[in-house]
């Protein structure tokens, strides 16, 4: 009886603990300023105003650049510096480093209009010509060159599974609202882009 008594009670503490962390990251997605959020690296480019005057986001497109190492700095410093650019308002490098280049009340200019409408990776009914720049926070996951099948790196996908629980936290955005930017435009026919990493959100649930 005292082995399962003590794994009942193992079980019992290990879930408070999952709780208790999701609900301060929660309590942290609604602040201001520039927030020390567990397990996440941060770079503050731009810090959080008030997130009822965000602009109103719906879902979250997951990108990849081919470019090199410590792209996702530079990228974002430009972004920071012209917030409606091309590009994504947050930015995930190699080491797993995250840059908030562009504040949330502004849309950056990412996607081709979420012109996909054959169906291939997920029912584009609901995507097509709606899950947009104006509806959708871009990440940008940094790294994928020279070779563009090259997956992202354990430092990118430890970062991402917790900053994918942060934004939807902070956007009020649910799980089946996290896309993949190949599942909603027609991009590089050589790879997949960001369908690994959108897929493993989706697989890690709430």
């Amino acid at each position: 009886m005292m082995p399962r008594l003590f794994a009942v009670l193992l079980a019992l503490v290990l879930s408070a603990a999952a709780s208790a962390g999701s609900q301060d990251l929660t309590t942290i997605a609604r602040a201001q300023g520039t927030p020390e959020i567990p397990g996440l690296k941060m770079v503050w480019l731009s810090p959080w105003g008030d997130v009822a005057r965000s602009h109103p986001w719906r879902n979250i497109i997951v990108h990849q650049t081919e470019g090199p190492a410590g792209s996702a700095r530079y990228g974002a410093e430009e972004q920071h510096k012209n917030p409606t650019r091309r590009g994504v308002m947050v930015w995930v490098e190699t080491d797993g480093t995250v840059y908030w280049a562009v504040a949330d009340n502004l849309v950056p200019t990412h996607t081709d209009g979420a012109d996909r409408n054959d169906n291939k990776y997920i029912d584009n009914s609901k995507t097509y010509h709606q899950v947009n720049k104006d509806t959708s926070i871009g990440v940008e996951f940094a790294g994928n060159y020279p070779d563009v099948t090259k997956g992202p790196t354990d430092a990118q996908i430890a970062a991402w599974r917790v900053l994918v629980q942060l934004l939807r936290a902070r956007y009020g955005i649910p799980l089946e609202r996290v896309y993949a930017h190949n599942w909603i435009d027609f991009k590089d026919a050589r790879y997949c882009e960001g369908c690994a990493l959108a897929t493993m959100a989706r697989e890690w649930g709430e």
